[in-house]
């Protein structure tokens, strides 16, 4: 059946015709995602129809067949038309059941009904922002977060509530005032903490402290079911939209308990598992991201369960969450695909916890920089944590170095002679000099004093490591050796002007160091002064120069 007859038989008025015509297009239509550009005005024409059909009183089946031809419309940008209009999005959430307006809808619609209506705001406000200003305008998120508020309810079937969750994250994720309403106005930190408490069936044993209500074992959760795994997840991207600029502003009393009753219930999260892997990591991964929106002195409640068999005891602490998120992070290194938007928020995090929380900084130091031994090869040439971290300090992506210098220096306490000591000198200068540390260390601030025990390997080969590449060297016989000084000047000049064509090419850009610790730009003036000096003695001086 063609678009044409489709129309034709709708514009006759019959519901039984228009019922079996919408039908057919369903099915024929119902798995392509695009159309032909030669029937862009009859599809607005379908789609005008199809909605003035759904504000006449139908039966649920033929409610159906027209809401799923607007489903399959609107998944077309070329469709989008008729269905981004105040009107157009008035009436799909009368039949989604989210209406503020009285009488227009039964207060619980049918549930078919209501899914197929909740798919089609997903894809009108996916794709239209005319139709997220609607919605916006519409309060849209007020009706959400009311029927949002019937959690522990059992009227509503999980795609209901699955595409409730879904069709808010799109709104809070594209519409910055949506997001501030919720957020605040509708208090949506705590409503949303009780709707993820609700799917996951917590039961609370201790202020801060959940197990699943169908096992006590808070160590080893039941494996979360497929439809609470979904769930949960969107119920987590609402969240991270929600609190993205909470760790940049301060919290009062009130917000800081909830958001330490929502780490609390995040922790189990990071102690769950789902079914299969690729969903668990799912579920990490958004819990990870989450947490670092959070502010950090409330995530000392991933360390306050009671230490139980099987866990993970350091310091006195429960560690099994950092543990997890250690492992997590690992596992994302590890991939190397898209570092910068999978592997940043967890390093990021584990960076802040171990920066405000002692005990976790000395978990994640003994787990990554363990006392020295390997001084044989290259700080960044192993399997090692730590030598998979240093290998990131030279990546060709900006935020992903910084991030895993940053990891590393802070558990040495920004300690610059301990920091050189575990990566090289080579390898930390970007971050030294972007801090102006590169002339020596500073007050390591808040950090508690302890010592840094070398291992026997370490302080018998200590004399003998090249501190630029953080290992033992053969000597090497000196280049120089030989050479008149006559011969020594003729390779000087010859070396300054390679440097100079370099520069005046703008292949390199020479620099020194200032008497802040900077590095600033080095001028010819400054090499030939270089050049006027005392050739180095041996192969290792003359790479600290260099450095």
């Amino acid at each position: 059946m063609n678009i044409n007859t489709i129309i034709e038989k709708i514009e006759m008025g019959d519901q039984d015709a228009a019922l079996m015509a919408l039908q057919d297009f369903n099915r024929e239509k119902g798995h392509c995602f695009t159309f032909n550009m030669q029937e862009q005005e009859k599809r607005e024409r379908l789609g005008e129809l199809v909605l003035s059909f759904l504000k006449r009183d139908l039966q649920p089946s033929c409610q159906l067949a027209c809401l799923e031809t607007v489903r399959i419309l609107s998944r077309d940008n070329n469709s989008l038309g008729p269905f981004s209009t105040r009107d157009a999005v008035e009436l799909l959430s009368q039949h989604a059941g989210l209406s503020r307006s009285e009488g227009a809808v039964p207060e619980v619609p049918d549930v078919d009904v209501a899914v197929e209506a909740l798919k089609c705001l997903c894809n009108v406000v996916l794709n239209s922002e005319v139709a997220r200003e609607a919605a916006a305008r519409l309060f849209l998120v007020v009706g959400l977060a009311k029927r949002l508020k019937q959690c522990h309810g059992y009227e509503w079937s999980h795609e209901v509530r699955f595409f409730d969750l879904r069709l808010t994250f799109l709104l809070t994720a594209l519409r910055m005032d949506v997001r501030a309403q919720l957020a605040h106005e509708l208090r949506g930190v705590a409503l949303l903490a009780n709707v993820l408490d609700a799917t996951l069936g917590l039961r609370w044993v201790d202020t801060y402290e959940v197990v699943r209500a169908n096992t006590g074992d808070a160590s080893q959760p039941a494996p979360l079911e497929r439809e609470e795994t979904e769930r949960a997840v969107e119920i987590l991207k609402i969240l991270f939209s929600i609190t993205s600029d909470t760790n940049r502003r301060k919290v009062d009393e009130e917000e800081a308990a909830t958001y330490r009753h929502l780490v609390a219930i995040l922790r189990h999260c990071l102690m769950s598992t789902a079914d299969g892997e690729e969903r668990t990591d799912e579920l990490h991964r958004h819990t990870a991201n989450l947490l670092g929106n959070l502010p950090l002195l409330c995530l000392d409640v991933l360390l306050l369960p009671r230490v139980q068999q099987g866990s993970i005891e350091y310091m006195g602490v429960n560690m099994d969450s950092v543990n997890v998120l250690l492992q997590f992070m690992e596992r994302r290194l590890d991939r190397g695909d898209k570092l910068k938007e999978t592997l940043l928020p967890s390093l990021n995090l584990l960076t802040e916890s171990a920066r405000v929380h002692r005990e976790t900084r000395k978990f994640l130091r003994m787990k990554i920089l363990p006392p020295l031994r390997d001084v044989k090869n290259r700080p960044e040439v192993g399997s090692a944590l730590r030598n998979k971290l240093v290998r990131l300090m030279t990546h060709i992506d900006t935020d992903v170095k910084h991030c895993a210098a940053e990891l590393l220096f802070v558990l040495c306490k920004e300690s610059v002679s301990r920091f050189i000591k575990y990566t090289g000198y080579g390898n930390a200068a970007g971050l030294l000099a972007a801090r102006g540390l590169m002339q020596g260390a500073r007050d390591p601030g808040h950090y508690s004093e302890d010592e840094d025990s070398d291992t026997e390997e370490y302080r018998e080969a200590r004399p003998h490591i090249n501190p630029v590449t953080g290992r033992v060297e053969d000597n090497q016989p000196n280049p120089m050796e030989g050479m008149t000084e006559e011969q020594k000047e003729f390779e000087a000049m010859k070396l300054i002007n390679m440097f100079d064509k370099l520069s005046r090419d703008r292949v390199i850009q020479p620099m020194k160091l200032g008497p802040d610790g900077k590095m600033t730009s080095l001028d010819v003036t400054d090499l030939q002064r270089l050049a006027e000096q005392e050739p180095p003695q041996n192969a290792s001086d003359s790479e600290e120069d260099a450095a």
